[in-house]
């Protein structure tokens, strides 16, 4: 191939195709748990998570809810990618494993918002959320009904592998995923370019800057304890008792269990079943559906 920028457009508009194919059809899930805020800064404020106050029978002056009670913020991280590509394969016409490296590339890139997302959704019991606690913890601070200080619990204890019963049917979702730049196909191919000038290559990559966090702890109740009906039950029935501040009822419904693959079997058995192993009726027969995650293996 002779290098001019007639073919070195073409060639880039090839690699694009297929990053850009690849990018649009990775699997994706995240949107089952995370809800997606745009950014248009270096990092977004989340203050209203603080207070969501419900509405009140309108007696005498209107109640006026400070909502910026919480310094919690994401700050938003930058990640890339990059491929050289060798000036001796673009004139020798070797390419054909390049198409392939840029599906694979797209791939990579389309299920990093995934990664990030679940990523976050493993972290929970150790990374704070908006309130100072860790996001799955057994001590959140709210205020009864009486405007007392008190606690809440979205942990069910154990040890072993964890799984997650989520609240998603709402607009916010359990999870944050801010994005400030999607993810963009970049490249230097100029000729003239300083790394085909000292190193013979062209340079395509792709990047992004975009965080993932966390929203209410109320919508999500997470277990390291065995999977299985006792504690799936615990689980459901604590979510639907969840409170806001003020002892407000917050009328969630748990619909979506998420477990890493070795707790698919499990999970099936207490979601698919309708029956249990004594031929028994199964009271938790399709009261979520089930997403299983090779992101949590």
């Amino acid at each position: 191939m002779i290098i001019n920028s007639t073919s070195l457009n073409a060639l880039r508009a090839g690699f694009k195709t297929e990053f850009q194919g690849a990018l649009e059809a990775a699997e994706s899930t995240r949107d089952r748990v995370a809800t997606t805020v745009r950014s248009t800064t270096s990092e977004n404020r989340y203050g209203w998570l603080k207070k969501l106050p419900g509405m009140r029978e309108w007696i005498g002056p209107r109640v006026l809810n400070l909502l910026a009670e919480s310094d919690y913020s994401l700050k938003n991280r930058k990640f890339e990618m990059t491929i050289e590509v060798g000036r001796d394969d673009i004139e020798d016409d070797n390419l054909g494993q390049y198409s392939l490296l840029f599906s694979e590339m797209g791939e990579s890139a389309g299920t990093h918002p995934e990664k990030l997302v679940y990523d976050a959704l493993k972290a929970g019991f150790d990374t704070e959320c908006f309130d100072g606690q860790n996001f799955f913890d057994t001590d959140h601070p709210i205020t009864d009904e009486d405007g007392n200080e008190t606690v809440y619990s979205n942990f069910g204890g154990g040890s072993g592998t964890p799984w997650f019963l989520l609240s998603t049917r709402r607009k916010v979702k359990p999870i944050i995923l801010q994005e400030r730049k999607p993810i963009t196909f970049t490249y230097k191919d100029n000729p003239n370019d300083d790394n085909v000038f000292f190193n013979d290559t062209f340079v395509y990559g792709a990047d992004c800057r975009m965080v993932a966090g966390y929203s209410l702890p109320q919508l999500a109740y997470a277990s390291k304890d065995t999977l299985n009906a006792t504690n799936f039950a615990a689980a459901y029935a604590a979510i639907e008792s969840m409170k806001g501040d003020g002892g407000r009822p917050l009328g969630l419904k748990p619909d979506l269990l998420v477990v890493p693959p070795t707790l698919r079997e499990q999970a099936q058995e207490i979601l698919k079943a309708a029956r249990n192993d004594a031929g028994a009726t199964n009271p938790w027969f399709n009261t979520a559906d089930l997403l299983v995650v090779p992101w949590l293996a």
